[in-house]
């Protein structure tokens, strides 16, 4: 008898399955909201330089006042970033013309003294009442620090990626996963109360560590207690909870217009998760590797119980148990870590492989969406939009896993994400709709990518580094993620050049998947043996 068998013992996908894989997958929910709060609370509204005080307190209209303090830039709009040194007074008159000390031209102004804005900046906030960026006046030579900011939380979900994984593999998927709720529910909160940029900042990082301790454990505990058969239905089901997020964020950001209040409102759902986390089961085949074998007898007969299956439950015990793992057991006396996902030659391959999938996905995926405003179309239809199209991506790609595999689905996934980006390069940017559709496209090819390398890393590292491997890998998106809104900046001067750089990482680790093992229909590896096995 299996592990899997005692599985089905216990009542398979029972009431304790379904309960405890939807209460595993809410927090999910708000992840979305959390990724991608950037894209709301960093909006960059219209803005132009304040005029002198002597100006702005005449009795000019708003108009006039922009007008001869302001030039016009290459698109004939006020220029955001620079103010006449002087006021320009004959731009009043019909056929306004220089001061007799001053050399003007009446065409483009390129001959008039300019200055940065001393004053500081106007903001036109009707479409958000405020944001980041207005707040603490992240814009021209700051502007970068919009991007930094959201480094900075992806940096978290890199430091935490590595972390979690660890940790949990050492101290147990269940307190992980209730200390996560509690740093995401504390760390939000006070993201929304923070004073200053830098403060922002530091809570956004620890709202990344709680973000990857959030992912690993609740995937890890939805993989172990559920059977072979249905865990790419339920991997997929996963997924869609942060498709859904998606478009409960576009909803309240929608409805609440204020940075803060925007975000307390996706933070304040983690303390209701950490109040019912504590219910969770910790799994059994962590509980019995780690020579917990009483707890997890313990643990299946409660999930028997539970599932209406109480006879059942009562036929496990310690002896079936350890013989149903014995091999495990004999494999996992030692202890293992990061080192062990290299050293033997089937592992070395598979975590390089899965490092490549999970790095260009992030990145080229982070790239797509975390500059919204970019793509000339109302931010809070594009975020639906970017949400909708995971929809039926991830049924495309759930289809293929179960009928053609996961190696081939991950396969093309990626390429065809990487040929769709590349192809945007040619598209002229006047043509706005034809880029949006080719981005929304690509994106869900992404998407897709994403709900396979989850499930396909899931079921192809071992039990006994099941957390290390998806630490490192989730380490690995975090970097792309990290990069991703880096390479934005490089648009600036060299334009094409981030398109190219999107659509050429997809593409190479498309080809790097296809040195992985198939997963379909195979039971979870134990052990490290076990995949060499294969």
């Amino acid at each position: 008898m299996a592990f899997g068998d005692l599985l089905e013992l216990a009542g398979s996908t029972g009431r304790f399955q379904i309960l405890h894989v939807t209460l595993c997958c809410l927090p999910i929910l708000m992840m979305a909201s959390h990724n991608l709060l950037q894209n709301f609370v960093a909006w960059v509204p219209p803005h132009h330089c304040n005029a002198p005080n002597n100006v702005s307190r005449s009795q000019l209209s708003s108009e006039e006042t922009l007008l001869i303090t302001v030039p016009l830039d290459q698109s004939g709009r006020p220029d955001r970033c620079k103010r006449y040194t002087e006021p320009q007074w004959q731009l009043l008159a019909q056929n306004g013309t220089s001061s007799p000390d001053e050399e003007w031209d009446s065409e483009d102004g390129s001959d008039v003294a300019l200055q940065g804005c001393v004053d500081g900046w106007s903001y036109n906030n009707t479409e958000r009442t405020t944001s980041i960026i207005s707040e603490w006046n992240l814009v021209c030579d700051h502007r970068t620090l919009k991007q930094m900011g959201q480094t900075i939380y992806m940096g978290g979900v890199l430091v935490g990626a590595f972390g979690f994984g660890a940790l949990s593999d050492r101290y147990g998927r269940r307190v992980l996963l209730i200390i996560s709720n509690l740093m995401f529910a504390v760390a939000g909160t006070c993201v929304a109360f923070a004073p200053s940029f830098s403060i922002f900042c530091l809570f956004r990082f620890i709202c990344g560590l709680a973000l990857s301790g959030l992912v690993l454990n609740s995937f890890s505990l939805i993989v172990e207690w559920i059977p072979t058969r249905v865990r790419t239905v339920v991997g997929t089901g996963t997924g869609y909870c942060y498709t859904m997020g998606q478009l409960i964020l576009a909803l309240l950001a929608y409805f609440i217009r204020d940075w803060r209040w925007l975000t307390l409102a996706v933070s304040v759902p983690f303390y209701v998760c950490f109040l019912y986390s504590w219910w969770f089961l910790e799994s059994a085949r962590w509980l019995v590797l780690n020579q917990k074998c009483d707890q997890a007898v313990t643990n299946l007969k409660k999930v028997a119980h539970i599932n209406g299956r109480d006879k059942d439950g009562d036929k496990i015990n310690l002896n079936m148990l350890q013989e149903s793992m014995k091999k495990e057991l004999s494999c996992s006396q030692g202890s293992y870590s990061v080192f062990d996902l290299f050293r033997t030659p089937t592992m070395r391959t598979t975590t390089i492989s899965l490092s490549a999938v999970w790095l260009s996905t992030s990145f080229a995926y982070y790239g797509l969406s975390m500059d919204l405003q970019k793509f000339g179309v109302d931010i809070y239809l594009i975020q639906v939009i970017f949400g909708t199209v995971d929809i039926p991506a991830k049924v495309v790609v759930t289809v293929a896993m179960c009928f053609w595999g996961r190696r081939p689905s991950q396969c093309t996934a990626l390429i065809l994400a990487g040929v769709i980006i590349l192809l945007n390069i040619f598209v002229p940017y006047e043509k706005q709709t034809v880029r949006t559709c080719l981005a929304v496209l690509g994106k869900g090819c992404l998407a897709a990518s994403f709900n396979c390398c989850y499930l396909y890393s899931g079921e192809l590292f071992p039990t006994v580094i099941r957390q290390n491997g998806m630490g490192w890998v989730s380490t690995m998106a975090r970097v792309g993620a990290m990069v991703a809104p880096m390479v934005l900046l490089i648009g600036d001067y060299i334009p094409w050049l981030p398109g190219v750089i999107y659509g050429g990482a997809p593409i190479i680790s498309g080809v790097a998947a296809l040195f992985l093992p198939e997963t379909l229909g195979m039971p979870l590896p134990d052990t490290i043996q076990d995949m060499e096995d294969r």
